[in-house]
């Protein structure tokens, strides 16, 4: 496995799939903001401050230098042609040694929903992430009752391996979590 930069581009047919750059913090900024109340049901409590300029371009510096240490990957996908954020795919937590593998993270923005674009985007991520980092699994957990995360993880080929009580804090309360993993069959 080398420990190559990732590129800053990746292409599928209607998207593009790029690493986060602190140039990105007002368009960043932007989407979270339009699309607060639609994912603050699967995320963990959000000050009024973490929807700043500066509060942001602060997690993007620590993304920046996650992917740098070689420990993270965070894209923004966006319409080809476009620059306007549409959702996040966000590889973290890699870990090395016997283990080789890391979390899977992602959203979409409620206008863009039903239209295939997050199954392009993450299944596009995947493959990049399985044959560059040579990862032997990617986990991806999400809330029971968010239907849309399950049906796409199934349709991403990611297997049920467990539930997890009181999992995470999300939206100010403990929340139940489905545990699930895709496996790199090539390493």
């Amino acid at each position: 496995m080398s420990q190559q930069k990732p590129p800053a581009i990746l292409k599928t047919d209607r998207l593009i799939l790029q690493t986060v750059a602190i140039s990105d913090a007002p368009e960043l900024l932007r989407y979270q903001l339009e699309n607060r109340e639609h994912l603050r049901p699967w995320e963990p409590l959000r000050s009024d401050g973490y929807y700043t300029l500066a509060a942001i371009a602060q997690r993007i510096d620590s993304m920046v230098q996650q992917m740098e240490a070689g420990n993270a990957l965070h894209l923004l996908i966006r319409h080809a042609g476009r620059e306007t954020v549409i959702g996040e795919c966000n590889f973290t937590n890699i870990v090395r040694g016997p283990f080789q593998a890391c979390h899977l993270g992602f959203s979409i923005a409620a206008s863009e929903q039903g239209q295939g674009l997050m199954v392009e985007a993450v299944a596009h991520a995947i493959e990049f992430v399985f044959e560059t980092y040579a990862l032997h699994r990617v986990m991806a957990n999400y809330r029971p009752e968010n239907m849309r995360s399950g049906q796409l993880l199934k349709r991403l080929g990611f297997e049920i391996e467990g539930k997890a009580r009181a999992y995470l804090k999300i939206d100010g309360q403990w929340a139940d979590h489905v545990l699930t993993s895709r496996i790199n069959d090539k390493v």
